[in-house]
């Protein structure tokens, strides 16, 4: 199994953890100090990780330019954004809209990836990439009436987010080949610096407007550290899994977790999968058998 394949299912896995966690916390927090907790509560984690890394390598030199600092910057930046707008659709009445919307970032991170990153694909990795979402979309049971497409607030919020999504991840992909040295020490590098300017830019916000929820953090210390751990340890198995093929792949990939959390409700909850649901799981499947025959 090649190496990007493992990072991203260790991604998949810790999210869906991490995402668990973090909903229980939001009912202590608000939604803006949970966010801020998987990024301050993760620090440590990041640097230790990045450290030990290093030591791996033998103390391997490496010099950080400006494409570095700036495409990291600006992958932080657009996945709080893309946080934001993920969140505000949810919100609104025929959400449904949006997060259908929001789940074509796999498609949106080809797009893109191919017109300003140079990071095209073949013929049967676009083909693996539109079957994935849109089995994803069948599984998640999605209906939209041409109504909906209408309502241009939930249009705006579900394309926001996976757009925001999709840059995130093509500029992370590009801050770690920024850096000559092994594929492993520079997504490690990308993590860290990330995590400590997300860490600033929520800290910041929660300070201004929401200075009362800082302590409520110090009350719930044991579930931070949780959500702040296995947000890294995700993290790791993205970024390095971006950093090693190409990000749009990896994320067609990832659709796994919706896959992952169908059957973590079956066998735990006791909920049935509807033919619907199966047809999903399908097209996702055939999506990943032709990602392994395009790589």
């Amino acid at each position: 199994m090649e190496t990007w394949i493992v990072f991203t299912l260790l991604a998949v896995v810790m999210q869906a953890i991490r995402t668990a966690a973090q909903k229980q916390l939001t009912t202590k927090l608000s939604v803006q100090a949970a966010t801020l907790v998987r990024f301050l509560f993760g620090i440590k984690f990041a640097l230790i990780y990045l450290y030990f890394v290093w030591l791996g390598y033998d103390q391997t030199d490496f010099e950080l330019d400006r494409r570095f600092f700036q495409s990291g910057a600006l992958a932080g930046i657009s996945q709080i954004l893309a946080t934001v707008c993920l969140i505000k659709a949810l919100t609104l009445e025929n959400f449904a809209v949006g997060t259908a919307l929001a789940k074509t970032e796999a498609i949106l991170t080809a797009v893109l990836g191919a017109l300003f990153f140079s990071a095209a694909l073949s013929a049967l990795g676009y083909l693996s990439v539109v079957i994935g979402v849109i089995g994803l979309l069948v599984a998640s049971n999605w209906k939209i009436t041409l109504q909906d497409l209408t309502h241009n607030e939930s249009i705006r919020y579900g394309v926001g987010a996976g757009l925001g999504f999709a840059l995130a991840s093509l500029w992370i992909r590009d801050a770690s080949l920024s850096i000559d040295a092994p594929r492993l020490l520079t997504a490690a590098a990308v993590l860290a610096y990330m995590v400590i300017l997300q860490t600033v830019i929520c800290f910041t916000w929660i300070f201004l407007n929401e200075r009362d929820q800082l302590r409520l953090l110090m009350q719930n210390l044991g579930a931070c550290t949780f959500i702040g751990f296995t947000s890294v340890a995700g993290s790791v198995g993205w970024f390095t899994a971006m950093s090693l093929q190409n990000a749009a792949l990896v994320k067609t990939l990832g659709q796994t977790e919706f896959v992952v959390s169908l059957f973590i409700t079956y066998f735990y909850f006791g909920e049935k999968i509807s033919p619907r649901e199966y047809s999903g799981i399908a097209l996702i499947a055939l999506s990943i058998i032709l990602l392994l025959l395009a790589t």
